[in-house]
Parts: structure tokens; C-alpha cells; sequence
């Protein structure tokens, strides 16, 4: 028999300061996925200069991968229904965001790239590479960590 997934409502979260985290973690997504998203054009040359491994074809695959992945974060941070799979991969986006941004930080700042914007907002605001960025990824990191701790997605059963 085929048992379709349900959606549920999330579970009580065990901290109320991890749905204050949560929110403000969302927020944060939403301004980077809307400045991300209105100048694409400009986005997507910003990530091939990055002159990661791959070349042109890994930056096109990680620059509209990264604006897909922090839209799917958004449904765990928002306690929207979802089935508990889609919570699950909801959750575990908000983490690859944080780690996404962190090895780009990391690789733009060790390799000492000529690149002036890391792209947190697109090509709308210039944001310099450099352990700055880093900070930025490790707090959305410490975020991430804050929010899935406080509303684990999961009941779990006696």
C-alpha cells in the first residue's frame, strides 16, 4: 500500500529563543535570496570569478544552487506544515546555507582572490571577502545550529 506524506504541524519547539533565532535567520535568507534574485545577471559572473575547482560549470551549478537551497530553508524556519521529510530536508538546507557560505569565505580569503564581493547580496551590495565573511558564515552556522537544537524537527516517542 501507498502511504503519501502527510503534512503535520511542527512540533512544539523546546525553546522559545530558537523561534526568535529562527525568524531572524529567515529574514536574514529572505534578503539574500531577493538581492541574489534580482540581479542574477550579475550574480552569476560574480560566482565563475571565485575561480573555484570546478570552473565555469561547478560556479553556474553552486550559484543557483545556493539561491535554491536558501529558499528551502525557509519552510523549517517558518514552522510552515510539512511532511516530516520535507521538514527534515528544510532543516538540513538551513545548515548547507551556513556551510556553503563558509567554504566560499574560507577558499576566497586563503586563496587571496582579487574578488571584491563574496555575493551574500547578490551584486547589489558589495561585501568584501575576508574573515569578515567567514564571522558572517559562522554565525549563520551558530544560527543554524541555535534553531535546529531548539525545534528539532522530529518527535521523538517514549
Amino acid at each position: 500500500m501507498i502511504r503519501f506524506a502527510q503534512a503535520t504541524r511542527p512540533p512544539q519547539p523546546k525553546k522559545s529563543r530558537a523561534v526568535r533565532v529562527a525568524l531572524l535567520y529567515a529574514g536574514v535568507l529572505v534578503v539574500f535570496v531577493v538581492a541574489q534574485l534580482f540581479s542574477f545577471e550579475k550574480f552569476l559572473p560574480l560566482v565563475r570569478d571565485f575561480a573555484l575547482p570546478g570552473g565555469q560549470p561547478l560556479a553556474y551549478f553552486l550559484a543557483a544552487f545556493i539561491v535554491i537551497a536558501e529558499v528551502l530553508a525557509l519552510p523549517f524556519l517558518l514552522r510552515m506544515q510539512l511532511s516530516v521529510a520535507m521538514r527534515l530536508l528544510s532543516m538540513a538546507m538551513g545548515w548547507l546555507v551556513a556551510l556553503l557560505w563558509i567554504a566560499i569565505a574560507l577558499w576566497l580569503t586563503l586563496t587571496g582572490s582579487t574578488v571584491t564581493n563574496i555575493g551574500f547580496f547578490g551584486g547589489i551590495v558589495a561585501f568584501a571577502p575576508g574573515w569578515l565573511s567567514v564571522a558572517v558564515g559562522l554565525v549563520l552556522g551558530g544560527m543554524a545550529a541555535c534553531v535546529s537544537r531548539g525545534m528539532w524537527p522530529v518527535v521523538r516517542r517514549k
